[in-house]
């Protein structure tokens, strides 16, 4: 950078001078940079509008129980999954608690609960340590010899056929725990630090539910009792268990060998007829090498008689039963009329709230006389003058956008469709009395209205076919992306042209901070995106072509106000060398 001479020879304050001369060449670069934030906003806008899309589907896709979030993540239902549209009820709720799917036929079921689905569970029917032994010890506990050696294996199956196993061995040296899990053995666990001196029953315990094998082991010292149990009910569900311990016990002045698990004093519930065929529950001890299984719910629907499920949960007849206890009760199923009003007012209700939102974007002044602020014009206002001046400056940047015009144009021209390949009595909507409200002075258009005694009328005549109007998948056969649509339930393809749109959007504005959202709308959402446009939106590409600008233009700007400071400084050398040459001939003349 030049030396700057602020106009002590000429006596010109030329700092102001450069300044205001900058300011003219400054013009080109704020105008750049105005556009730029005007490009920002309008991104803002795109991806505030793609929310508000990809909410409302989310939203209503859960109302209506078409997703799932209960694991943590957000799952598709199909259309029978609903459990609004038909009402299940039992007789007598303590016996079962039900629930009808969707497609769940009108009628009345008996159903005899002959007994419930059970674990195998066992525990100690005694106390099990040593008087006054320490119970921190196994060897303590159950009084020990030097030398012995606990070694048990416990072996489940579950009821995909899946066997597991968990091997404890424990010694005078060590502690080592084995597992195998469907056939392949894991990496041995090797506790050096811990054997029968040190090792407690209940970190035994612990060892053997963090194998995570389908059993949960217990030890309550309080009351000095083990406890050993399935975690999944059903007869296909077993455990076994074997014994390899070598331990030595006095048997009234002689030494016998024992088995490890007959120290833990097991009983199970074992349930045997009787002979008019009755229940009888009786207590058994837990012998090693035996195979035990859980219990299968039975009972009898109507007329099937001796049905075994694994669980107490289960679904027959797109029924979904819950059984609580034994016993006989009847299942009523019929359609809930008022529930399903209900729904699909919500739903026409969060559309229109939707369209208003949109009509009210695409409808916003635009105020050309109030572009944004540069930084200059900022230092120069409050902060309240600064709000009001970008409220303006910000308004109607999507007026009448095309991209989100052509979306709500498809939306608008796709609920009025046909829905092609309908077995039920209806294929349009407003066969079912949903409508189009009529045109207002200064509305867009779009909201939809319900007439409740014509849907009531259309309930009463064939609820499948208003549910398949709304709701109907296209065949998997179906390739063609227009045969699709045209074979999609209007809810369906309401959702279907939400997407494209929001997809559109996406390839304009990008995703902004909501990516996640929109993976959870449609989990592809995003592949053309990232694959045909590299994660580059429309407005992103302009905004940093525009910013590579603006640096030019200020290293430009830059140069110039340079060259400005060095002619300027150039003159006030020249003015001080003349001044200096007067001053000499002055004094050659007049000293």
């Amino acid at each position: 950078m030049a030396i700057r001479l602020g106009g002590l020879a000429s006596g010109m304050d030329i700092d102001s001078i450069v300044r205001d001369m900058m300011r003219v060449e400054r013009i080109r670069v704020d105008k750049v940079s105005q556009k730029n934030t005007q490009l920002e906003w309008t991104r803002e806008s795109y991806n505030e509008v793609n929310k508000w899309l990809a909410e409302f589907v989310l939203k209503t896709r859960e109302s209506f129980d078409l997703t799932d979030s209960s694991s943590g993540v957000l799952l598709n239902r199909s259309v029978s999954s609903m459990k609004w549209v038909k009402a299940a009820t039992a007789a007598d709720p303590g016996i079962v608690e039900v629930s009808a799917r969707s497609n769940a036929v009108n009628s009345s079921y008996d159903i005899n609960v002959v007994q419930l689905a059970a674990n195998w569970s066992a525990a100690s029917k005694e106390p099990i340590s040593a008087e006054g032994a320490d119970r921190g010890s196994l060897r303590s506990q159950f009084q020990l010899s030097a030398g012995d050696v606990i070694d048990f294996t416990i072996k489940t199956q579950n009821t995909k056929g899946e066997e597991q196993t968990v091997n404890i061995f424990v010694n005078d040296e060590k502690t080592v725990i084995s597992i195998t899990k469907d056939g392949k053995e894991l990496p041995v666990i090797e506790l050096s630090g811990k054997n029968l001196f040190n090792i407690s029953l209940k970190e035994i315990a612990g060892h053997i539910n963090q194998a995570d094998i389908g059993v949960t082991a217990m030890y309550d010292e309080s009351i000095d009792r083990f406890f050993l149990q399935t975690n999944e009910t059903g007869e296909k569900n077993t455990i076994e268990i074997t014994d390899n311990s070598s331990i030595l016990i006095d048997q009234g002045g002689s030494m016998e060998e024992a088995d490890f698990i007959s120290r833990l004093k097991l009983q199970y519930r074992h349930t045997e007829l009787s002979g008019d065929g009755s229940p009888v529950e009786t207590a058994k001890d837990v012998a090693a090498g035996q195979i035990y299984t859980g219990k299968d719910a039975v009972i009898d629907f109507g007329m099937a008689k001796g049905i075994r499920q694994s669980s107490n949960q289960f679904t027959i007849n797109n029924i979904d039963i819950n059984l609580k206890a034994a016993g006989s009760t009847t299942i009523k199923v019929e359609t809930d009329e008022n529930s399903v009003i209900d729904k699909i007012t919500e739903f026409v209700n969060q559309y229109n709230e939707l369209i208003d939102k949109i009509n009210a974007k695409l409808g916003e002044a635009r105020y050309r006389e109030y572009p944004p602020l540069t930084e200059e014009q900022k230092k120069e206002m409050t902060d309240r003058e600064i709000e009001l001046w970008e409220e303006k400056a910000k308004s109607g940047l999507l007026r009448n956008d095309q991209v989100i015009s052509s979306t709500m144009q498809r939306i608008r021209s796709g609920l009025y469709e046909k829905v092609e390949g309908i077995q039920g009595a209806f294929s349009h909507l407003t066969q079912i009395g949903i409508s189009t409200e009529s045109y207002a002075s200064g509305s867009m258009g779009g909201r939809l209205s319900i007439d409740e005694v014509k849907l009531r009328e259309a309930l009463r005549k064939d609820i499948d076919g208003v549910i398949e109007l709304l709701f109907k998948e296209p065949d998997s056969g179906i390739t063609d992306e227009n045969e699709k649509r045209q074979n999609t339930g209007l809810a369906g393809r309401l959702y279907g042209d939400l997407v494209t749109g929001m997809k559109e959007i996406i390839i304009k504005a990008g995703p902004g901070e909501d990516a996640s959202l929109f993976r959870k709308v449609n989990s592809t959402m995003l592949v053309d995106f990232v694959t045909q446009h590299s994660s580059i939106s429309m407005l992103d590409e302009t905004i940093k072509n525009n910013a590579k600008r603006i640096l030019e233009l200020e290293r430009r700007l830059a140069d110039k106000e340079n060259d400005l400071w060095r002619r300027f400084s150039a003159m006030e050398k020249a003015l001080n060398e003349m001044y200096a040459q007067s001053d000499w001939l002055y004094q050659q003349f007049y000293m």
